[in-house]
């Protein structure tokens, strides 16, 4: 069918728009990468600009992650109900907004609010760009590739986000790490009417009350992570913002069990293989997000790398990240099963942190830094497609976008709660070194911290090895015209 003569609805569109459509997906999921790793690098420059404390600089990023997983279910939910294009445009233009006026922020709370809206914007535009790829490519074999190349497109964002962190950062001004977001989400905007016909809503009403009831029980919960790096684990503050999270949860999941058109659809944790996947998912964010915010401390404070040079440092974990997807992984899926990929990932992320416990501040950059992240970005890269794919498989068409909003926000969620835990680790660390941060003490702590990463690393392979079932894919399949309409 071509293109002059698609159905306006969103099937026909993706089946005759397959090139198209995976463009644009690329697009706005290097938005949201870059938007992440870009701030990394912005974090020394922010602290000494707005006054932020080294604790509270972890909120720099956790209001985006926090809001981004709270919110991506209700994104899924608006795919489904509004169109997948409606929803995608909503958030790119909230995201777009929220990153301009970031850039112009004078204090903390303008900076955090602004990332808060900039999570909601993505929140919203996400979930509908991994319901493109199910709806879009049906057979096992060609959506495995299809989600290779949206991992890969990750690995891209997050060079793209490094490097282009550094250069903005040192040569002009952190606020520019935010600018930069503008013209990429104009552009986006323009494109995407241009490539994705309207689809035609399904109808239905959101559950908002569900959205606000995740979103304040993750945030309690993290809130109390991160507190506890103060303040210890007894305080009362401490002690509250675990409560009220764990209470918070509980009434989500009562809701979602008696709503009619809920926005956590429970029945998706029932699947073997999803249940475990999602787990799988917490795990591997909060290996990677810690381990991204660690480093680039390490890089800039105890090795003194300038911007520019911490942002090429992480070359290596980016490439991992993007070549293997793209090459290694379909081959070992086709040839062994996805588990097989899925396990040899996961070695490869332990390995990367085992090797980084043994960092210190005389450790240099290509004997203790390089290799790990290499291991661990080529890790991920095994990891995240035929994961997502064992996650996706079988899912109804109708519930593409709440199951790839599900799928977003545990990821998130786990980085979030990731760089939650092993922010409190290393400020236990540095309080046992007396709390004076020196190179030596940061290294030690940063250090310690990896043994964090390590533990989620290990539950997750456990999760892969005892919970998943997955056989070897047979040959692939054809997408004919009818079965690209039913998708």
């Amino acid at each position: 069918m071509s293109s002059s003569t698609a159905p306006s609805g969103q099937s026909g569109t993706a089946t005759a728009h397959r090139g198209a459509i995976l463009t644009v997906i690329l697009c706005v999921q290097l938005l949201s990468a870059i938007d992440i790793t870009v701030m990394n690098m912005a974090l020394p420059k922010i602290q000494h600009s707005l006054d932020v404390s080294p604790t509270a600089l972890s909120w720099v990023l956790n209001a985006y992650t926090l809001a981004y997983g709270g919110f991506l279910l209700l994104g899924g939910r608006m795919g489904d109900i509004l169109g997948s294009r409606k929803a995608l445009m909503t958030g790119v233009a909230l995201f777009t907004v929220a990153s301009f006026a970031g850039g112009c922020a004078q204090e903390t709370w303008w900076l955090l609010t602004a990332r808060v809206f900039q999570g909601l914007g993505a929140a919203l535009a996400l979930p509908s760009t991994m319901a493109l790829i199910v709806r879009t490519f049906t057979g096992q074999e060609e959506r495995t590739k299809a989600l290779g190349i949206s991992v890969m497109a990750s690995g891209i964002g997050s060079t793209g986000g490094l490097l282009l962190g550094g250069v903005l950062t040192d040569l002009a001004s952190w606020r520019w790490v935010l600018f930069i977001n503008v013209p990429i989400g104009i552009a986006v905007l323009a494109l995407t009417p241009r490539l994705i016909a309207r689809a035609e809503p399904q109808g239905g009403r959101f559950d908002g009350g569900g959205a606000l009831l995740g979103t304040a029980g993750m945030s309690a919960v993290v809130y109390g992570f991160v507190h506890a790096a103060d303040e210890g684990w007894s305080n009362t503050v401490t002690v509250g913002s675990f409560v009220l999270g764990f209470v918070l949860l509980c009434l989500l999941v009562r809701v979602e069990s008696r709503h009619a058109q809920p926005i956590l659809n429970l029945g998706l944790f029932t699947n073997r293989n999803r249940a475990g996947g999602f787990l799988v998912f917490v795990c591997s964010g909060g290996a990677m997000f810690g381990m991204f915010f660690f480093l680039t401390q390490f890089v800039q404070n105890v090795l003194d790398m300038n911007p520019i040079q911490a942002g090429l440092a992480f070359l290596p974990m980016s490439l991992g990240m993007i070549v293997v997807p793209r090459t290694l992984t379909p081959r070992l899926v086709k040839r062994y099963s996805p588990k097989t990929s899925m396990v040899t990932g996961l070695i490869m992320v332990a390995a990367g942190m085992v090797w980084l416990t043994r960092i210190s501040a005389s450790t240099g950059y290509f004997s203790g830094i390089m290799v790990p992240m290499l291991l661990a970005g080529a890790g991920v890269g095994l990891l995240n497609s035929p994961l997502a794919a064992t996650i996706l498989a079988d899912v109804p068409p109708k519930e593409a976008g709440g199951a790839s909003g599900a799928l977003q926000t545990v990821g998130m969620i786990g980085g979030s709660i990731g760089t939650a835990v092993l922010v409190t680790v290393f400020g236990s660390a540095i309080r046992s070194h007396g709390g004076t941060a020196t190179k030596s003490v940061l290294a030690d702590s940063i250090a310690t911290t990896c043994f964090g990463g390590l533990a989620f690393a290990v539950v997750g392979l456990l999760l892969v090895l005892l919970v998943i079932r997955t056989k070897k894919p047979g040959p692939a399949q054809q997408v004919t015209p009818q079965a690209a309409r039913a998708a």
